[in-house]
């Protein structure tokens, strides 16, 4: 089992960016230039690394591989991204990697590109790249190339090879990576541990809230302690979590309403299954149903999110009752956008800069997004 902590330094020690590796200090999935920059940079290196995994790290500045962190990524839909756009497209994991100097909310991205000996494409055009684009690396930089110049490319397989095993999971690190879950960064929020077929330590947290007479966490963080990565986390997450010998579930919940009216939704179920054979598997399945409100009612609030924002842009000053609004504006795009708004997501998308000032909007924001690319990636 690969520690995921001790491969990014690895990684970061080892070599600049490279034929095999690249960094980014984060991500962008909301627009179509940042997806297009993220596809170009999964086709270079699986066309760069057909016998070897190949990586990219996110949360690194690049100018000192200072290790500042980003938020928390859902990837349960980036498959999806890739396989809508690239022809012959690799298999790509992305795992959410905890740092000990981070904050709670912070982690570093770890994108996993499988090996694959076919030559990866673009079907169709995404930006400023046009269909049957291919791309390879050339030291730290994806570049362009005709189809008939990419050659197969064996010398990094040693070198990758190398730098895994040398970030072996160890007792030590396993044991190291429990107590500071269990006694330093969740001591005040009854942090649980269980192990599964003697070998895979899981560790969570939540805060429990009792809602109609069934309890939900929040605050949730859950971690695969062997092998360092994050596997849930959320400041506002609402989930349930139950587990027998062989499997842990996590099932999520979506507060949805209007008018102080809230009620909790199914969102996703995620279960990792655990095997006597030192390996596992994590499935996810989609549960969500969008409850439907009263058109005539969502058009008044649709339109009064969009005044609120105008207010905004032109630093006027808003009311107690627009401030409550403004909280809750997060939320109610979203219900908009679930009920046929097609231009609430982008409105949402589009206030960003404006939400920012404002601390739990923002985590509110950031949070109605998750939801959102969780369900479909707009491609």
């Amino acid at each position: 089992m690969i520690n995921k902590r001790l491969l990014i330094k690895n990684l970061l020690a080892h070599n600049d960016e490279s034929s095999f590796y690249d960094k980014k200090r984060q991500l962008n999935l909301h627009s179509r230039e940042g997806k297009a920059k993220f596809l170009k940079h999964i086709c270079a290196l699986s066309n760069s690394n057909p016998t070897n995994n190949s990586y990219i790290v996110v949360g690194v500045e690049d100018h000192d591989n200072e290790i500042v962190g980003d938020d928390f990524f859902d990837d349960s839909r980036i498959q999806n991204l890739v396989n809508a756009f690239l022809e012959n497209p690799p298999k790509i994991q992305y795992e959410n990697v905890p740092f000990p100097n981070l904050p709670k909310d912070k982690v570093i991205g770890l994108v996993t590109i499988k090996p694959k000996s076919k030559i990866s494409y673009f079907k169709k055009g995404i930006h400023t790249i046009v269909a049957n684009s291919v791309f390879i690396r050339r030291g730290s930089n994806s570049v362009p190339v005709e189809e008939r110049e990419v050659e197969k490319n064996y010398q990094n397989t040693e070198t990758v090879i190398g730098i895994e095993n040398s970030s072996r999971n160890s007792i030590e690190y396993t044991l190291d990576g429990v107590i500071d879950f269990m006694n330093f960064r969740h001591k005040d929020m009854s942090p649980k541990y269980k192990v599964f077929k003697e070998l895979f330590v899981i560790c969570w947290a939540g805060v429990p809230n009792k809602s109609r007479d069934k309890t939900f966490l929040s605050r949730v963080d859950i971690e695969l302690i062997n092998e360092q990565i994050k596997l849930f986390y959320s400041a506002q997450d609402v989930v349930t979590i139950t587990f027998d010998e062989d499997s842990f579930t996590i099932l999520e919940y979506v507060p949805l309403g209007l008018n102080d009216k809230t009620s909790y939704y199914p969102l996703e179920q995620q279960t990792i299954h655990f095997f006597d054979n030192g390996y596992y598997k994590i499935d996810r399945e989609i549960l969500f149903q969008p409850p439907e409100f009263n058109r005539k009612m969502l058009y008044h609030i649709y339109n009064s999110n969009i005044a609120l924002l105008g207010k905004l842009q032109k630093g006027v000053a808003l009311s107690n009752r627009e401030m409550i609004d403004l909280e809750n504006l997060p939320s109610t795009f979203m219900i908009c956008y679930l009920n046929g708004f097609e231009d609430a997501k982008q409105k949402l998308i589009d206030a960003k800069l404006l939400l920012k000032p404002f601390t739990q909007v923002y985590l509110s924001f950031k949070e109605a997004l998750r939801i959102l690319r969780k369900m479909k990636y707009d491609v």
